[in-house]
């Protein structure tokens, strides 16, 4: 159906299907882009699924799917079927003066370097980023001779010179404000036969130099980037400040220079994006990084997910107030400052919530979250006995728990399965999967607000006091399987327990909690039924012939067909009735068998069967083996 077997996933936790020496959204190996697979039917070397090993290698190189976290290599499970993965090393390289960048703060400010040598050629380049609506990037001077980069206006960068032949502009108009505090890049070069001027990806502007005249730039002034001679200087940020090859190394003059800092703020602007699944950006001397502590992830761009295996009777429960606190400090504490950081739910009451995680089992039934309370409010996810999942809320008002069943698919299938709950006042939306979220209301006569929450359980529910009778009876003996990111409101408890944290002290584990991301990756495509399944073995008939195996029963059973269907030859000659009715039965459908070709010289039937059907011979002869790089 088009679906692959295997893929790999990347920074962003997408999957991919290019490899190596291809790119993406090209569903191919690099012999795919080159036309040299084994069989030309297919776009990778293990796709021919020979009898020999077939190796498929590159390099990975589109900077934003990389690093590999995950490959998942898939059509294992037959008996003859092999696979062999190696992913290398991440390799980066790049300018370290990348991010050697300076920030301008007032108009008068400016840095200053020794008189820039570009008698016959100048090649200048840098980044910048402002919300300026003009100024000078750079200048230097001579008698007359000069040479000066500007902002002229939030849509034009200027390039402007003397070389004694009068002064020259090139401008580049942007379709787009360049004052809109992202980055820009310029590029601007002089020769003695042309000069031009570009703007990130806007068309080259070039200008030829007249065939007389002067041609070599004569400056004896200092260089200034920012400010010079009174003229109004540019705000905002400038880095990676290249002049014929040699990169200024603006950070260490903005150093012992007034109004200018060194570094740039303001690289969340750009990048903020990257923060992942809920991640802060946090502005750094030059750069930035992600502030992944409210959430369920880790990892530089909070995109890793973090997860464990639970085996049968471990439970780990999060308490919501600090170890030792009653409960009457923990009212008092709460009512005088909601804002206490220890206390997770301000007021003791939650007007609303927010779960999501992922787990995959396949023993039914089980408790996967419960949050308990002081008084008799819960909110608990189960998976019924049915494999179904079941989402309980108990707030009061009612005599019977609000129950949410998800009938629909079985979820103790060993799958990983991605739950989204979010509750605000009566409105539930429910997220299962890949599927559309789904609207629920709790009851007119039920209270909208969770009373005094107290602790959060995640394998078994071991609580003091009265427990629903179903939650005790689906707690025993406990979940078994992988959980992962979970995250209720602003707790990750998982994430407590695995990583130190302010929040560990909240944590109590039974068992030991082993790390594991078995439950991460959400189900995109679906397992393949029996029937479209090539490789699926009927419980019935389940020998599979290979590595030169004798066929057993099925030989015996392709035998018996053949002589039915000899005896059925022989009587119809003798009559011509039982012929037709034969005929007439036989295009029903009941059976059919086609003769292979060349039956007449084979031994037997079989071996006719196999000289013939190459797909036939293919199967018995070796272990198929395939080499996946």
């Amino acid at each position: 159906e088009g679906n692959p077997y295997t893929w790999w996933v990347g920074k962003a936790n997408e999957k991919h299907y290019y490899w190596g020496g291809s790119g993406p959204g090209i569903q191919k190996c690099a012999c795919g882009i080159e036309r040299n697979c084994t069989d030309p039917k297919y776009y990778c070397n293990c796709d021919a699924d020979y009898k020999q090993w077939r190796k498929d290698s590159g390099m990975l190189s589109y900077k934003e799917h990389l690093p590999v976290s995950q490959v998942v290599v898939g059509d294992l499970d037959r008996p003859g079927s092999e696979a062999k993965v190696s992913v290398g090393p991440v390799r980066c390289q790049g300018d370290r003066n990348y991010w050697n960048a300076a920030s301008f703060v007032t108009s008068s400010s400016y840095l200053h370097f020794s008189t820039f040598q570009g008698e016959t050629s100048a090649d200048i380049s840098f980044y910048f980023k402002t919300s300026a609506l003009d100024g000078v990037f750079l200048e230097n001077l001579g008698n007359t001779d000069f040479i000066k980069l500007e902002l002229k206006s939030a849509t034009e960068v200027s390039f402007s010179f003397d070389v004694g032949n009068g002064p020259v502009e090139i401008v580049v108009r942007s379709p787009n404000p360049l004052n809109d505090d992202q980055w820009h890049r310029v590029n601007a070069e002089r020769n003695v036969k042309q000069a031009s001027l570009q703007v990130d990806q806007l068309p080259l502007e070039v200008r030829k130099a007249p065939t007389e005249g002067h041609t070599r730039l004569e400056l004896y002034s200092q260089l200034y980037v920012g400010a010079a001679g009174g003229q109004r200087g540019f705000l905002g940020c400038i880095r990676s400040l290249r002049m014929n090859g040699v990169t200024l190394d603006l950070e260490e003059r903005a150093k012992v220079t007034p109004g200018v800092k060194p570094g740039c703020s303001g690289h969340c602007t750009s990048y903020g994006m990257y923060c992942a699944n809920g991640g802060k950006c946090v502005e750094k001397y030059n750069g930035y990084s992600c502030d992944c502590s409210k959430t369920a992830y880790d990892g530089p761009f909070c995109i890793k997910d973090v997860g464990a295996f639970f085996e049968e009777g471990m439970w780990l429960r999060y308490n919501f107030h600090s170890p030792g606190t009653s409960v009457k400090d923990l009212v008092s504490r709460t009512l005088l400052s909601s804002a206490d950081p220890e206390i997770t739910a301000p007021d003791l009451n939650l007007n609303k919530e927010e779960l999501s995680f992922s787990f995959s089992t396949t023993k039914s039934p089980c408790v996967l979250l419960y949050v308990s309370s002081y008084t008799p409010d819960f909110m608990a996810v189960l998976v019924n006995p049915r494999g179904n999942l079941q989402i309980r809320y108990n707030l009061g008002g009612t005599k019977e728990p609000y129950n949410i069943d998800i009938d629909h698919r079985n979820m103790a299938n060993g799958q990983p399965h991605t739950v989204n709950v979010t509750r605000n006042g009566r409105d539930i939306v429910l997220q299962l999967d890949h599927y559309p979220p789904t609207s629920y209301s709790l009851p007119a006569t039920s209270d909208i607000q969770f009373n005094s929450p107290k602790a959060l359980f995640l394998g078994k529910v071991i609580e003091i006091g009265k427990i629903d009778q179903d939650i005790y009876k689906y707690s025993t003996p406990g979940f078994t399987g992988c959980l992962s990111r979970v995250q209720f409101n602003q707790i990750a408890p998982l994430k407590a327990a695995l990583r130190p944290t302010n929040a560990s002290s909240h944590v109590h584990i039974q068992g030991e909690l082993v790390e594991s991301n078995c439950g991460a990756s959400p189900l995109t495509i679906p397992p393949m039924s029996a029937a479209t399944d090539p490789w699926h073995l009927d419980s019935a008939s389940a020998g599979f012939p290979y590595n030169g195996q004798a066929i057993g029963d099925g030989v015996n059973r392709n035998s018996a067909i053949i002589g039915g269907v000899i005896a059925v030859v022989i009587f119809t000659i003798l009559c011509t009735l039982v012929f037709l009715i034969r005929y007439m039965f036989r295009h029903k459908g009941t059976y059919h068998t086609n003769e292979a070709k060349g039956a007449e010289s084979a031994e037997s039937a079989d071996a006719a069967i196999m000289n013939n059907d190459p797909n036939f011979t293919e199967t018995i002869d070796e272990s198929k083996k395939e080499w996946l790089i």
